[in-house]
């Protein structure tokens, strides 16, 4: 009985964070300078709640942005990587990456501490991108002299533009195929 009670415990703190955090996303967004308790009042939950589970403002914004790189890690992994064909690896990490970065474009702008846990999901992030483009390179999607560093450059921006730009109400699938065909073949003539 007491186990089950500390689950309980743990499941409504949990969903409370996650409330938080969402609100903080959406207040954020709106209002940069909002405070603690406009973000409580949006998430429906006390004051009180949000400074027991976030000791400061800044204790918030540092959550804010490291659930938001784990689910862009999230997104990542589920696009299978190491396994998945690479042209598929890149549409599915793209799809998914455009939906999280969608739904959490505030906290993924946020500047991180080089050493926290957001900035080192990043950098992995960025790493696992170089492989699925090794691998992408290996099936001559990508031509065996291209600059691969550069080539994840051009992907995040053609992602940037792509959230930042008119996206005419397309879903995350036909976007990827938008990207990914732009990176591969950039605007020339297809054959």
């Amino acid at each position: 009985m007491v186990e089950s009670t500390a689950r309980t415990l743990r499941a409504d703190a949990e969903r409370s964070v996650r409330a938080i955090l969402k609100a903080a996303e959406q207040v954020l967004t709106e209002d940069p300078g909002a405070s603690m308790e406009q973000i409580a009042a949006a998430a429906g939950v006390a004051r009180t709640t949000v400074h027991r589970r976030f000791a400061s403002r800044q204790a918030l914004i540092e959550a804010l942005t490291t659930s938001a790189a784990r689910q862009l890690a999230q997104a990542v992994e589920d696009g299978r990587p190491d396994t998945a064909p690479p042209l598929v690896a890149m549409h599915r990490i793209t799809a998914g990456v455009l939906q999280v970065k969608s739904a959490w474009a505030f906290a993924l702008e946020l500047p991180t501490a080089p050493d926290s846990e957001a900035a080192l999901l990043q950098r992995d992030i960025a790493r696992r991108c170089v492989t699925v483009l090794e691998r992408a390179r290996a099936d001559g999607l990508i031509a065996e002299g291209a600059d691969l560093e550069w080539v994840r450059r051009v992907y995040y921006a053609l992602l940037g533009e792509t959230l930042h730009g008119d996206r005419d109400g397309s879903d995350p699938d036909t976007l990827a195929t938008r990207i990914i065909e732009t990176l591969l073949h950039g605007a020339g003539p297809r054959p």
